[in-house]
Order: structure tokens, then sequence, then C-alpha cells
């Protein structure tokens, strides 16, 4: 199998990370949707990363779907099997997801819109969001922090890692660690374990 995508895309990494603790194989083609959009399209026509192209040659994309996938595959999950455990997995992951939207956005609309056509109540709007969601998640990790060794590791670890660092990587003004120690200090202990070396952001 073939994983496709940068890997400073938090999705593709995501997926990396997870594939990698799943101990399902794949190479990876580090492809752009921006620099190398025509090369990405002749693999996935939308050119959405990350893309997976399976040993049957047929393409899937969406790191959940991925993931999903991957642990068909390997017979093992990184989500808990105890509905309580699995429903604070889900919300956090969900957290995780929600911040890597939001920063992606307030990239977009920096990086990609003129400036003259920037919307800053939009701007503010989605930035109120990311800031929801690093609250919660950081009000949670806080409380009762999340398994940060690979043989324990859940998928709100690893998305709450990456999510964390993705933005550290894209927005560092925006998002102090000290006003959110808890997920910093996590972050700094996921982004340590070789799962994570092997996979790096920058």
């Amino acid at each position: 199998m073939q994983l496709v995508g940068m890997l400073d895309s938090p999705y593709v990494r995501r997926a990396a990370i997870s594939l990698r603790l799943l101990g399902v194989p794949f190479a990876h083609q580090s492809l752009s949707v921006f620099s190398t959009f025509a090369q990405f399209r002749e693999i996935n026509p939308v050119v959405k990363a990350p893309t997976l192209v399976c040993d049957d040659g047929g393409v899937l994309m969406d790191s959940t779907l991925i993931i999903d996938y991957a642990q068909a595959l390997s017979g093992r999950s990184l989500m808990p099997a105890d509905p309580v455990q699995r429903l604070r997995a889900l919300r956090l992951t969900g957290l995780a997801l929600a911040a890597c939207e939001k920063t992606v956005q307030i990239v977009y609309e920096h990086n990609l819109r003129p400036a003259e056509k920037l919307h800053q109540p939009w701007v503010d709007r989605v930035r109120s969001q990311l800031m929801a969601a690093y609250a919660a998640l950081e009000s949670d990790v806080a409380a009762a922090p999340l398994a940060a060794q690979e043989h324990t590791m859940t998928q709100a670890g690893v998305s709450t890692a990456v999510a964390w660092s993705f933005t550290q990587l894209m927005l560092p003004e925006l998002v102090s660690p000290a006003d959110f120690p808890a997920l910093a200090a996590y972050a700094a202990q996921a982004e340590s374990l070789p799962v994570f070396l092997g996979a790096p952001q920058a």
C-alpha cells in the first residue's frame, strides 16, 4: 500500500502514525496538493490528502476512513472497547480534528486569499472556534492525562498530539503553550516516541 500526501498535513501525518501504530506496512509518497497537483491528480483525480492506494489498486481517501480500513486489516483498534472510555476518545478526537480544520482555515485565509478580500469577522469566528477546541482539550487532558506510550496510545492521543504540533508549526503566535500547558506537555511526550519521529511534520 502507498500513503500519498505531505506530512506537514495533520491528516496525512495522523494516518501515517496510526498505520505505524497498527503495524500496517505502507510506503509513503510525499506529494503536495499544491506544488505537485498534476502528479497527485494522476493518482487520485480528487487530489485529496491523504490518499491511500490499496494493494488492489483501489484508492481510499480521508484520514478517518483510511485509519478505519487499517484497523480492519490489522485486527486491532486505536479506540478503546469500553463504552465510557470510547466516548471520551471519540470526543477528544473530534476536538483535535476541529482544531486541525480551524488551523487550516486560518492559514488558507491569510495565505491563499488576497488581502483585500480577507473577511475579518469570519477570521475572528474561526479563531474563536480554534481556541474553544483547544480550551476543551486542555481541560480534559489536564484532568485525566492521555497515554503517551506506543502500546497504549489511542486515536485520541494521536490526533491530539498531531493537532497541537500542527497548530504550533503554522500559528505559533496565536496558540501559546503557556496557555495550554497540559497539551504542550503531552504533545512533547508523544513527539519523542519513535512512531512520531518516524513521521516528522517538517
